[in-house]
């Protein structure tokens, strides 16, 4: 349900002071303006509508709002206010997503998406199903998947300083859901980023032939039934460096951190470089795992990591 906005009430959220649209407002009042007409809308839908296939930055002010919004054209850029205050929040649009993108590109900076489920298990912050992609300065939160992409092989995906934190499910009898599940995008781009607090499936699933993994955080200590930290199912070229790497207990599988081409070889491996990373069991866990395994047989560049007991550094399978 998509609701109407415009007198704001000032409330605390979860401990975040925020502005709530309250639904009685006009619309040149409304929480989401278009910074190159200066024009307000009382929903997110109607300021992407008023750019269709032209090119704008929607500015938003702070907020919760259940709400969603698809964008089927044009370059939009989403744009908090104040990050982190921006809140979307348990509405997804077409069963899917909180942001469903199909333009040809879209920018998202400082938003904040939460408690986002679906019937299918697969309830996303975003839904990216064509056109580029960048993200910065988000959080995705407490939901099925954080970002979810359909293929479009010729377009790319950038993630920088955002948090993935209570994501992912592998239940239900249904297809696994991941804080980020990437397909046949031409490349992905993750840097300083977190990852904590899984809740099934993996933390970085991509099949994107071009993968750059690097400056981020993995915490694991407090997952639940999770899988690999970074998995390239299909195989991928690029470099996973300088990251942090935590394993916890609760595990559906915990043979692995990062897995290259456990599914099919479709991408060539050869080069992959992953080195000046630091990996570590959690604190009273005592097992035996390895921090990469390879299905590939290709060339990879396995450099210095820093790894700890328990973690042998590479095997093939």
């Amino acid at each position: 349900m998509i609701a109407r906005a415009a007198r704001f009430s000032l409330v605390v959220l979860g401990g975040v002071t925020a502005f709530l649209a309250s639904p009685l407002v006009a619309q040149h009042d409304g929480p989401f303006r278009i910074a190159e007409s200066g024009r307000s809308y009382p929903t997110l839908a109607e300021a992407v509508a008023a750019i269709g296939g032209g090119e704008g930055t929607i500015l938003i002010a702070p907020g919760s709002y259940r709400m969603c919004a698809v964008q089927a054209a044009g370059r939009i850029t989403y744009r908090a206010a104040a990050p982190g205050k921006v809140i979307f929040e348990g509405v997804a649009c077409e069963g899917k997503a909180a942001l469903v993108l199909r333009g040809r590109s879209a920018r998202i900076e400082g938003l904040v998406f939460r408690g986002i489920s679906v019937p299918d298990a697969n309830g996303s912050g975003i839904r990216i199903e064509q056109g580029d992609l960048a993200v910065s300065n988000a959080m995705f939160l407490d939901s099925e998947e954080g970002i979810l992409s359909a293929d479009d092989p010729g377009a790319t995906i950038s993630i920088d300083r955002s948090t993935f934190a209570g994501l992912g499910r592998c239940d239900r009898g249904l297809s696994c859901a991941h804080s980020i599940y990437i397909g046949h995008y031409g490349a992905l781009s993750v840097t300083a980023s977190r990852f904590e607090r899984g809740r099934g499936g993996h933390y970085v699933k991509s099949r994107a032939p071009i993968v750059t993994v690097s400056d981020s955080s993995f915490d694991d200590s407090a997952g639940r039934a999770t899988n690999y930290m970074i998995d390239l199912p299909a195989g991928a070229t690029g470099t996973i460096v300088r990251n942090i790497f935590v394993q916890g207990r609760d595990k559906e599988n915990y043979s692995a951190l990062i897995a290259v081409a456990a599914e099919a070889r479709e991408n060539s491996s050869a080069g992959l470089a992953i080195a000046d990373n630091i990996a570590t069991i959690a604190p009273g866990v005592e097992r035996r795992t390895t921090f990469v395994v390879d299905w590939s047989h290709e060339a990879l560049k396995i450099g210095a990591n820093r790894l700890g007991p328990g973690i042998a550094n590479f095997a093939t399978r």
